[in-house]
C-alpha cells in the first residue's frame, strides 16, 4: 500500500483545498517525501516529492513564477500545493494550463492552512506506512537468513523470492551465466544463453536512468526479448559485482509503480542473501579448485604410479579421465603491461593476475559447457594447462572451435590481453596426457617463435621445425651453424645490410638472381655484390647444392633457436 494525493486531500484539513490542475490523476501519483520549497528548485526535490509553497520569491512575475513551476514539473514531484492570500492571490491561467500539459497535480491552499499540520499529517502516515513495510520485510528477511543457516539450494532461495515479488527471476554469475531461475520457459533461456554469449548481457552500463530516485539507483533497465527486466548487481566486500539478479516486470507496468518499497527491500535482503550463498559456494569451489589444479598439474607431468590411483583421485573431484583428451596450453603474453595500465595503487600485479585469471578460467569453462565437452584445466607457472574433451574425429576443428569461442568471449570481458596457445595431440592411456602437455608445449615455444604472439599453433604442424630443434641440440651441430652463421650475422651489424635476408629471398626464389632482386626491391649488380659477399664470408657457394642446403639448414635451425 502507498500514500496517494488523493489521501492527502482527504485529510479533514484538506477540505477547503482546490485541485486545479491534474485532477484525474490524484489517486495515480504516489507520495514519499513532502518539503517546503521557495525558488530556487535546482536539485532539491526528488521524485513522488509532495512540494508546498507560498511561491513568495516569484515576486509576482509571471514568467518567474511559470519557470518555478516548470522546474517543480522536471524535478518529477507528485504534486505541487500553493499557498494562496498573502503572495499570490489567484494562480495565473498560464499556469494551470503549464500543469495541465504535463499532467500534473496543481493545489490551491488557503492561507489559513499551515504548512507544519500538512507535514505532520503526511509525515505520520508515511513513516506509519514505512513501519509497516519494515515489519514485512524484517519477516523476509528473517525468512532468507534461515534458508542461508540451513543451507538451503539456491533454488528454493529463487523460488522464496519469486513468491515475494511475484515475477519470474534469474541469478547469475558476474559473467551473466544462469546459476538458476525461476519461471521462465526454454526458448527464453536459450535467447538469454547467447545474449550472454555476445557480451549483452549482463549490461555493463554505470549511470540508471533511474538514479534520481535514491531507492532505484541500485537498478538497470534492460530489454531481452521484448520483455523488460530490472537488473540488480549482487555485491561483494570490494564493490565488484559477484553476481546478478534479474527480475521479469509485467507488461505495461511503470518501474515506478513496479518498484514498491516492499519490492526494493526484499530485492535488497535476497542480494545480501544471495552474496552469502556465493562467498560459501565460492569458498568450497576455491578449496575444489586447489585440489584440482593439484591433480592436473600431476597428470600433466605424469606423477601418477597407475591409473587406478589417478582415477580414484578423478573421481573424487568429478573428472572422468577414462574419456578421450587433448592438452592446449596457452600462455597469456601481456598481463604485466595491462597491469601497469590499470596505475592501481590498491592490490599488487600477482592480486590483479589472480582475479585476470579466474575470469580467463571462467570462460574456459562455460565455453567447454557450452560444447558440451569435459575440460581439466590450471593455472601453473604462467601458463594455462587444459585438457579438453575431444572427438573420435574432427580433433582439429573442435579445438579451434572451443578456443574460437573462449577468445569471443574474452574479447568482450578482457579485450587487451593478447593469449597464445599451442595444441597437442592425443595419446591413448595414462602416459598419453603427460605427452599431449609436452607436445603442446613444443607447439607453443615454436609457435611464438615462428608467427609470433597472439597465434596458435598445433603440434602436427610442428614436424619440421622439431627437427630443426632436435639437430639444434646436437654440439657438433651448433659448432657448424655458428662458424656458418656467425660471420653473416657480424657483417649484418656492422653494415646493417641483410645478408641472411637476402639469401633467404635468393632460395625461395630458387636462385632466379632477377626474380629476387625485384622482391628485395634492389638493383641486379647490388643483388649479385651480396651474393658474393655471402659466398666469400661463409666459404660456401651458392651453386653448390651441398653448400646451399647446409646454408639453408644453418639459417633455419639458427631462427629458431
Amino acid at each position: 500500500m502507498s500514500l496517494t494525493i488523493q489521501n492527502i486531500l482527504d485529510y479533514e484539513i484538506m477540505q477547503n483545498a482546490r485541485t486545479v490542475a491534474g485532477k484525474d490523476f490524484v489517486n495515480e501519483r504516489t507520495v514519499q517525501w513532502i518539503s517546503v520549497m521557495e525558488r530556487p528548485v535546482e536539485n532539491f526535490v526528488r521524485r513522488n516529492e509532495v512540494v508546498l509553497t507560498t511561491a513568495i520569491g516569484c515576486n509576482n512575475d509571471l514568467q518567474t513564477f511559470k519557470a518555478f513551476v516548470q522546474d517543480v514539473i522536471n524535478s518529477e514531484a507528485s504534486a505541487l500545493m500553493i499557498a494562496l492570500g498573502r503572495y499570490i492571490f489567484d494562480i495565473p491561467n498560464e499556469i494551470i494550463e503549464l500543469a495541465d500539459k504535463h499532467q500534473f497535480v496543481l493545489i490551491e491552499l488557503p492561507w489559513e492552512i499551515r504548512f507544519s499540520s500538512i507535514t505532520e499529517k503526511v509525515m505520520k502516515e508515511l513513516n506509519d506506512l514505512q513501519h509497516k513495510e519494515r515489519e514485512k520485510s524484517e519477516k523476509v528477511q528473517q525468512k532468507l537468513l534461515q534458508l542461508i543457516l540451513k543451507e538451503t539450494d539456491l533454488h528454493r532461495i529463487s523460488k522464496f523470492i519469486q513468491n515475494q515479488i511475484d515475477s519470474p527471476v534469474i541469478i547469475t554469475d558476474r559473467s551473466g551465466n544462469i546459476l538458476d531461475e525461476v519461471g521462465y520457459k526454454d526458448d527464453f533461456i536459450m535467447d538469454w544463453k547467447n545474449s550472454v554469449l555476445q557480451g549483452i548481457l549482463p549490461t555493463q552500463e554505470k549511470d540508471s536512468p533511474l538514479t534520481r530516485d535514491p531507492m532505484f539507483q541500485k537498478f538497470q533497465v534492460i530489454e531481452v526479448e521484448d520483455q523488460v527486466m530490472l537488473q540488480m548487481p549482487v555485491l561483494q566486500v570490494l564493490g565488484d559485482p559477484q553476481g546478478y539478479i534479474f527480475v521479469q516486470m509485467a507488461p505495461n507496468t511503470s518501474i515506478e509503480k513496479y518498484l514498491t518499497q516492499f519490492r526494493v527491500n526484499v530485492l535488497e535482503h535476497a542480494s545480501t542473501t544471495i552474496a552469502l550463498w556465493l562467498s560459501r559456494k565460492n569458498a568450497i569451489e576455491e578449496t575444489k579448485m586447489r585440489l584440482r589444479s593439484d591433480f592436473v598439474q600431476e597428470l600433466a607431468k605424469g606423477e601418477f604410479a597407475s591409473f587406478d590411483q589417478a582415477n580414484a583421485r578423478a573421481k573424487l573431484l568429478g573428472y572422468d579421465i577414462r574419456l578421450p583428451y587433448v592438452c592446449i596450453v596457452g600462455y597469456p603474453e601481456n598481463l604485466q603491461v595491462l597491469f601497469q595500465k590499470t596505475n592501481s595503487v590498491d592490490y599488487s600485479f600477482n592480486h590483479w593476475v589472480e582475479n585476470m585469471i579466474r575470469y580467463i578460467e571462467e570462460e574456459v569453462f562455460y565455453a567447454a559447457q557450452s560444447l558440451t565437452k569435459e575440460v581439466l584445466m590450471t593455472y601453473h607457472e604462467e601458463y594455462l594447462l587444459i585438457f579438453l574433451e575431444h572427438p573420435s574425429k574432427t580433433v582439429v576443428e573442435n579445438n579451434n572451435n572451443f578456443l574460437d569461442l573462449v577468445e569471443r568471449r574474452l574479447r568482450n570481458l578482457l579485450p587487451e590481453v593478447v593469449i597464445s596457445w599451442g595444441i597437442g595431440d592425443h595419446r591413448d592411456e595414462l602416459e598419453g596426457l603427460s605427452e599431449s602437455y609436452y607436445h603442446a608445449k613444443i607447439a607453443l615455444q615454436i609457435g611464438r617463435r615462428k608467427k609470433g604472439i597472439g597465434y596458435r599453433m598445433l603440434y602436427d604442424n610442428t614436424r619440421v621445425d622439431r627437427v630443426l630443434l632436435n639437430l639444434s641440440q646436437n654440439e657438433d651441430m651448433k659448432e657448424v651453424i655458428i662458424s656458418t652463421i656467425d660471420p653473416l650475422v657480424r657483417y649484418d651489424k656492422q653494415r646493417n645490410m641483410d645478408l641472411i635476408g637476402t639469401f633467404i629471398a635468393y632460395n625461395q626464389n630458387h636462385g632466379n638472381v632477377s626474380k629476387t632482386a625485384r622482391s628485395l626491391v634492389l638493383h641486379r649488380q647490388s643483388l649479385l655484390y651480396r651474393l658474393r659477399k655471402i659466398e666469400s664470408l661463409t666459404g660456401l657457394s651458392l651453386i653448390d647444392p651441398d653448400d646451399l642446403f647446409l646454408l639453408d639448414l644453418s639459417i633455419k635451425i639458427w631462427k629458431l633457436m
